[in-house]
């Protein structure tokens, strides 16, 4: 008894720290042992056993955010060789949808959280700034899994979006200053009002059973 105890205590500790609920920590478990095939980490390689993620255009940007370090809080740039089921958690956490008991610092930092996390999936320098070009690729990624746009849009928009960023980004400048690209802060401003909550979700969060390698 005492070892499923502890076990609900872990799962408890998880829950609070991700923000998930048991049942999603047990689900996403049962996922995780799935991807690493039993083991106790997860390597990049294991990934390609996902096949919503196969013609993703943001495939390798999402895999390779699951082993960046600053979405680990491990350290401000690198990637780790592979991550354990915490880790795991802890990224599929910028995932989650928003839940409707959120007060308003919550949603605020909640916001701010999945923000950070698509911030650095497009900072793949990490020196704190994205190019224009960079963050017009961010959007046209985002809609480009959107079945409702047609490529033809979903570059008209994208275009848009980099023009407003840019008048964002210069009409804060002084007129003395360099433009140096666009600061975590700029990327905040540009996504106020955009419902970034429902757009950033992941399908593999609801997981339907993979395939089994043949």
């Amino acid at each position: 008894m005492g070892a499923s105890h502890s076990r609900s205590e872990e799962i408890q500790e998880l829950a609070d720290k991700t923000g998930f609920t048991s049942e999603q920590i047990e689900h996403l478990h049962r996922r995780f042992r799935q991807l690493s095939g039993d083991q106790p980490t997860i390597r990049k390689e294991n990934f390609d056993r996902i096949p919503d993620l196969e013609f993703n255009p943001l495939r390798a940007k999402i895999v390779q955010a699951f082993f960046d370090k600053r979405n680990l809080r491990e350290a401000s740039e690198g990637l780790v060789d592979e991550i354990n089921f915490e880790d795991f958690l802890t990224i599929m956490s910028n995932f989650r949808p928003i839940e409707m008991d959120m007060d308003e610092e919550q949603l605020d930092r909640f916001r701010k959280q999945k923000l950070k996390f698509l911030f650095h999936m497009y900072d793949s320098d990490s020196d704190g700034k994205i190019t224009l070009q960079e963050y017009r690729k961010v959007v046209q990624e985002l809609l480009s899994g959107n079945p409702h746009l047609d490529k033809e849009s979903v570059r008209s928009i994208a275009d848009g979006a980099m023009m407003e960023a840019a008048s964002i980004c210069m009409g804060q400048m002084e007129p003395d200053q360099v433009y140096e690209g666009i600061t975590f802060e700029d990327f905040l401003k540009m996504w106020e009002g955009i419902d970034i909550e429902t757009k950033m979700h992941v399908r593999f969060l609801t997981m339907e059973p993979i395939a089994p390698c043949h």
